[in-house]
C-alpha cells in the first residue's frame, strides 16, 4: 500500500494531500465464536469452506506488472475474485501476464473491469492505505485495522467483502476512503512506510491466508520429537562422556542438566539423535582406549595444566 498512495502501496513517498498508504484492509469487528464456544478446528474448517471469500479490487492501477503480481499473490493465498477499476490494457504476452505465474490461467483472465461505485454498491469495503490518521480528528484514515487485526475480524462475519488497493504513485484519495468501510494499514518503519503496491497486496494477503486456505503445501506437524527411549540413551552416552573427561562431579551433573534442558527445549529429531548417539559413542571408545593406554605405559590420563 502506498505512502501518498492513499489506498494502494506505492514506491512514492507520500505526499499528496489525500495520499493513503499502504497497508489498508477492511474487516468487521467480532470474536471468532460469537456463540461464545471456544473454537476448534473442525469449526474453523466448516466456518472457512462456508464463508465466502473476499474480493481483490485494485483502482486505477498504473503498471501491469504490479496486476499480475497481485494476481499472483491471490493465487497463492486462496483467492479468486480479482475486479479491476480503469485498469491499463492487460495482454497476454504482456507484463501482468508475465508477471502472474500460474495466475494467468484463471485469476488474471478472469478478472472484472468495474466501477468504483459498483464496489461501494455492492460489497463491505476495506481500503488500504499506507498513511493513517493519528486519531479521531481524520475520520478517512482512523481509527483503522493491521492486516492481522483484520484477519480476526473478518473470522466473525460473513458478507460479501472487497478488499481495495489504490493507485501506485498515489494510492486511494481521502474521498474515495470515506466511502469505504474500513481502513487497514500494514506497519512499517516510520522512516519509510510506503510499501511497493504488489507487495503490499501479497503481505496483507498472506496475513488473510487463514480465511481462504484450506490447506497449504506445509506438513501438519513440524517436528517428530525422537522416541523418548533414544534420548534417554543420548543421557546415558552423555554422561559416559563427562565422566571420562576428569571433571568434579558437581561439574558433571551439573552440564548433564544442562544437556537435559538443552534438549528438552529443542525436542531433536531421531535422526539427530542418532546422529549424536553415533559421535559420542565413538568419542567414548576414544576416551576409554586413551584411558587403556595411559594405565598400560604409566601415564597421567589426563594432560597435565
Amino acid at each position: 500500500m502506498s505512502g501518498a498512495d492513499e489506498d494502494a502501496v506505492a514506491e512514492d513517498d507520500a505526499g499528496a494531500e489525500d495520499g493513503v498508504g499502504a497497508d489498508g484492509v477492511v474487516g468487521v469487528d467480532g470474536d471468532a465464536n460469537a456463540d461464545g464456544d471456544g473454537a476448534t478446528p473442525e469449526r474453523d474448517d466448516r466456518a472457512r469452506s462456508t464463508r465466502r471469500e473476499p474480493v481483490v479490487v485494485v483502482v486505477e492501477p498504473e503498471t501491469p506488472g504490479n496486476v499480475g503480481t497481485i494476481a499472483r499473490a491471490m493465487k497463492n493465498f486462496g483467492l479468486s475474485d480479482l475486479k479491476l477499476v480503469d485498469p491499463p490494457e492487460l495482454t497476454e504476452d504482456g507484463e501482468a501476464y508475465g508477471f502472474a505465474g500460474h495466475a494467468r490461467e484463471d485469476v488474471l483472465p478472469n478478472a472484472d473491469e468495474v466501477t468504483f461505485d459498483e464496489v461501494v454498491a455492492n460489497y463491505h469495503t476495506v481500503g488500504t492505505t499506507a498513511i493513517t490518521g493519528e486519531d479521531d480528528r481524520s475520520h478517512e484514515r482512523f481509527p483503522f485495522k493491521t492486516p492481522a487485526e483484520l484477519r480476526e475480524s473478518l473470522k466473525a462475519v460473513d458478507a460479501p467483502t472487497a478488499i481495495v488497493f489504490g493507485r501506485e504513485g498515489r494510492g486511494l484519495n481521502n474521498e474515495e476512503l470515506s466511502r469505504l468501510d474500513e481502513v487497514c494499514s500494514i506497519p512499517a518503519d516510520d522512516d519509510y512506510p510506503v510499501l511497493n503496491l504488489g507487495q503490499a497486496a501479497t503481505v496483507l494477503l498472506y496475513e488473510l491466508r487463514e480465511l481462504t486456505v484450506d490447506e497449504t503445501q506445509l506438513p501438519d506437524t513440524a517436528v517428530t520429537r525422537a522416541p523418548e527411549g533414544d534420548v534417554e540413551r543420548f543421557h546415558e552416552f552423555f554422561g559416559d562422556f563427562l565422566a571420562a573427561t576428569g571433571q568434579r562431579e558437581h561439574v558433571r551433573e551439573k552440564n548433564a542438566l544442562l544437556m537435559r534442558r538443552l534438549l528438552g527445549r529443542a525436542h531433536p529429531t531421531e535422526r539427530e539423535v542418532h546422529s549424536l548417539l553415533g559421535t559420542f559413542r565413538k568419542a567414548n571408545a576414544k576416551l576409554e582406549h586413551a584411558e587403556h593406554l595411559a594405565a598400560k605405559y604409566d601415564e597421567p590420563v589426563y594432560p597435565r595444566e
